[in-house]
C-alpha cells in the first residue's frame, strides 16, 4: 500500500460516521509542517499568515509550538476580533479603508496596543484621522516595502503590486511624516516578496520556464537584501526604535531567515500546503487539509459523479486554480465539465471501485480559502476523529 492509499484508508475510518462534503486537517502534518518552517526559519520567530488558516482553533494550536509569535491579519475587522478573542499581537498586512473599524481601535486601549495597522501613503493616515470619532488611543503603524524587482529602468516588473514605496528614501519620506503626526506611532517594517515566497520554481513538464523562474527568483533575493537593509537603516534613522522587520512567505522562509535587517517571517499556507506549493525546490511539506465529497452517481465505466466540488481559488484564471482529486489516486477531471457548481464527473479506472455514498478526498488550491467553503474542520489524529473546530465562516465571520 502506497503512503497515499494508507492515508485515504485513514482518513475514510476517521470519517466513516460523517457524511460528506466535509473538510479535514490531519494534525500529524499539520505539526510536521509547523516544525519544517520552524526549522528553516533558523531562530526567527515566525508571524502565523491567517488568511492561509482561517480557523481559531488553528492558529492558538501553532501559535502555542516554539518558533511562532504573532498573526498577520488580512482585514481590519478580523483584527479587531482577533484582539477581542485574545490575541496579543496582530499586524494587519494590508491598508484598511474600514472607518468604523478605525473609530473601535482608536477608541480601545487594549485593541490599540495589539493591533499594527498597515500604510504606504499619508492619505492613508488623513482616512484614520477622519474616522477616530473622538478615540485618542496611539495608532501603531507598520510601512510596507514594494519588493518587485524593476528592470530595464523600470520598464520591466516582476511581482506584486502593492506598496508604492519603493526605495529607501521614500519609505524614510514616510516614516517621518507618520512620526510628525500626533496619535500614531511607527513600529515596523514588512516586505513581502511573492514572486519569491509564492511562485513555485519546479513545474512538471516545463524544465526550462523552472529554470527562468529559479533565475528569477535569484536575482530578485539579491536585489531585495541589499535594498530592504538600506530601507532598514533609513528608518532606523527616523524611528530608532522600530520593534520588528517583517519579510518572507512559504515558499522564501529559508531565504528570508537568512537576512541580518529582517528580524520575523510571514507564513501560513505551508501549515495546511495546498496544492499551489507543490512546486517548489525549496521545501517540500504535507497536505494536511483537504476536503471530501461523496460520490452520487455512476454514470458509466470509468466514470463516477461527486457532489458539486468547484471550489476555485482566487487569482488569474487557470487550471492551477481548480481543487484536484487526490484519494483514491488516478482519477481525473472530464475536460469538458472540469469542476462542477453542483455535481463534478470523475474518470479514470479507480471510479470503478468507487461506491455509491463513497468519498472521494481532494486538495484545494489556497490555503485558507477551503475555510469559506466549509463552517466546521474536522481535526483527524491518526484513524479518528479527535475534534471538531469552527472555521471563520463557522463562527459567523467573512472577512472578505
Amino acid at each position: 500500500m502506497t503512503a497515499r492509499a494508507a492515508d485515504r484508508a485513514r482518513y475514510d475510518r476517521a470519517t466513516a460516521h460523517l457524511d460528506a462534503p466535509l473538510a479535514i486537517v490531519d494534525l500529524e502534518a499539520f505539526d510536521a509542517n509547523a516544525a519544517d518552517l520552524a526549522r528553516r526559519a533558523g531562530g526567527k520567530p515566525i508571524r502565523v499568515a491567517s488568511k492561509s488558516v482561517r480557523c481559531r482553533a488553528l492558529l492558538e494550536r501553532v501559535l502555542a509550538r516554539d518558533g511562532f509569535a504573532g498573526i498577520m491579519s488580512f482585514t481590519l475587522a478580523e483584527s479587531l476580533w482577533l484582539a477581542r478573542s485574545g490575541f496579543e499581537d496582530v499586524l494587519l498586512a494590508y491598508p484598511s479603508a474600514d472607518r468604523a473599524a478605525y473609530a473601535e481601535l482608536a477608541g480601545d486601549p487594549k485593541l490599540a496596543a495589539a493591533v499594527t495597522v498597515m500604510v504606504d501613503d499619508v492619505a492613508q493616515l488623513d482616512l484614520i484621522d477622519a474616522s477616530r470619532g473622538g478615540g485618542r488611543e496611539v495608532v501603531r503603524v507598520c510601512l510596507e516595502l514594494d519588493t518587485s524587482l524593476k528592470l530595464l529602468g523600470g520598464r520591466v516588473r516582476v511581482g506584486a503590486r502593492r506598496s508604492p514605496l519603493h526605495s529607501p528614501a521614500q519609505v524614510a519620506d514616510v516614516a517621518r511624516a507618520v512620526a510628525r503626526r500626533p496619535g500614531f506611532e511607527v513600529v515596523g517594517i514588512m516586505a513581502y516578496e511573492g514572486h519569491v515566497a509564492g511562485v513555485g520554481d519546479s513545474l512538471a513538464g516545463r524544465p526550462l520556464r523552472s529554470r527562468a523562474i529559479r533565475l528569477m527568483q535569484a536575482a530578485a533575493r539579491r536585489e531585495l537584501a541589499e535594498r530592504r537593509a538600506e530601507v532598514v537603516r533609513a528608518v532606523r534613522a527616523v524611528v530608532p526604535g522600530l520593534e520588528f522587520v517583517n519579510g518572507g512567505g512559504t515558499g522564501s522562509v529559508q531565504h528570508t531567515a537568512a537576512e541580518d535587517a529582517v528580524t520575523e517571517i510571514a507564513a501560513g499556507s505551508g501549515l495546511y500546503v495546498p496544492r499551489l506549493f507543490d512546486n517548489y525546490t525549496s521545501f517540500s511539506g504535507r497536505p494536511s487539509a483537504l476536503f471530501a465529497q461523496p460520490v452520487v452517481r455512476r454514470p458509466g465505466v470509468g466514470v463516477v459523479t461527486v457532489l458539486g466540488g468547484g471550489y476555485p481559488a482566487s487569482g488569474a484564471a487557470g487550471a492551477d486554480r481548480s481543487p484536484v482529486p487526490y484519494l483514491p489516486e488516478g482519477l481525473r477531471y472530464d475536460p469538458q465539465e472540469g469542476a462542477g457548481e453542483v455535481q463534478t464527473p470523475l474518470l479514470g479506472s479507480p471510479a470503478d471501485d468507487l461506491l455509491i455514498g463513497d468519498k472521494v478526498w481532494f486538495r484545494h488550491a489556497k490555503a485558507g480559502e477551503l475555510c469559506e467553503r466549509f463552517d466546521r474542520l474536522h481535526l483527524v489524529e491518526g484513524d479518528a476523529v479527535t475534534a471538531t473546530v469552527p472555521t471563520y465562516r463557522g463562527e459567523g465571520h467573512t472577512f472578505l
